[in-house]
């Protein structure tokens, strides 16, 4: 992989975490797993249907596209300019390490909701990044949680009901009508106070290339949204992946644009928001067409 250059580095690096430093990681989401509410799904999909449906764990979306096509994590790069400091990433990153994709089932991956518009919105107590986090939006107050979130496994990173005390807990949910992500940390549901807590979250409007305030964090440490850069597995089946896909290394050094929030300041890592991408010289012809679509 290569590195473009910083004026043009689009696709997020998130914090390493204990369990990740070391290696490059492709982050996916469970593919199947876990429980939806019955719906027409001609497709065979996990979690298929439309906006009329429910709530969807890993949801299609339709085949609808996560933000707008000229948006940081569609717009294509190939060829773009390579980093001046390219090799000295890759050295950073290591040349011998290989790739994690961490893929499902539960509890590996980080699952997706799909949502109606009517679903009820409950507010979130932020127990870390209150100043840096969104109680709602537009000036609703709350997040469309499912209830089965509280007591049912799969819906939060995890695959613990309610979110447990240990990991990230991501939760993500989209709004298929109104087209909104609504993505939270640390997500824990509290059954002494009956009330949802998270470290941090972040709305997203899925039809505009909103960016988070300058300095601030969202679910994902570079203050960039998480679900465009997973791999689902009904967009890994229909076709290539026309998008960006989130990573992890061992350790980062700032942030560039379109990043918003730094989580560390390691000499020679790649900063958060910098973009990797393979070489035109890689055979892929080895690999079944699923995994050409990922490639």
């Amino acid at each position: 992989m290569e590195p473009v250059a910083t004026c043009r580095a689009f696709a997020p690096l998130h914090a390493c975490s204990a369990s990740f430093c070391g290696a490059l990681l492709l982050l996916g989401v469970a593919c199947g797993a876990g429980p939806t509410t019955p719906s027409n799904n001609p497709g065979g999909l996990p979690g298929s249907g439309g906006s009329s449906a429910g709530v969807q764990l890993n949801d299609d979306f339709g085949g609808r596209r996560l933000f707008p096509d000229d948006n940081w994590w569609n717009v294509e790069i190939s060829g773009a300019p390579v980093d001046p400091q390219s090799s000295t990433y890759i050295d950073y990153i290591g040349r011998s390490r290989t790739s994690h994709p961490d893929f499902g089932p539960p509890p590996y991956g980080i699952p997706y909701i799909g949502v109606g518009g009517d679903q009820a919105r409950v507010p979130v107590t932020f127990i870390a990044y209150g100043n840096e986090s969104d109680n709602g939006f537009g000036g609703e107050i709350g997040y469309p949680i499912p209830p089965a979130a509280a007591t049912q496994p799969n819906y939060i990173e995890g695959g613990v009901a309610g979110g447990g005390t240990n990991g990230d807990r991501h939760l993500l949910i989209v709004d298929r009508d109104r087209w909104l992500l609504f993505e939270l940390f640390a997500t824990q549901w509290d059954p002494s106070a009956q009330r949802w807590e998270a470290g941090s979250g972040a709305v997203f409007n899925l039809a505009s290339n909103g960016r988070r305030p300058e300095g601030w964090t969202s679910a994902d440490a570079a203050g960039l949204a998480i679900l465009p850069g997973l791999v689902r597995f009904d967009e890994a089946m229909r076709g290539p992946v026309r998008h960006a896909l989130r990573a992890t290394v061992r350790a980062t050094n700032g942030y560039v644009w379109p990043a918003s929030h730094r989580a560390g300041s390691s000499p020679g890592a790649l900063p958060m928001g910098a973009r990797l991408r393979l070489k035109p010289s890689k055979d892929l012809s080895p690999y079944p067409a699923y995994i050409r679509n990922i490639f």
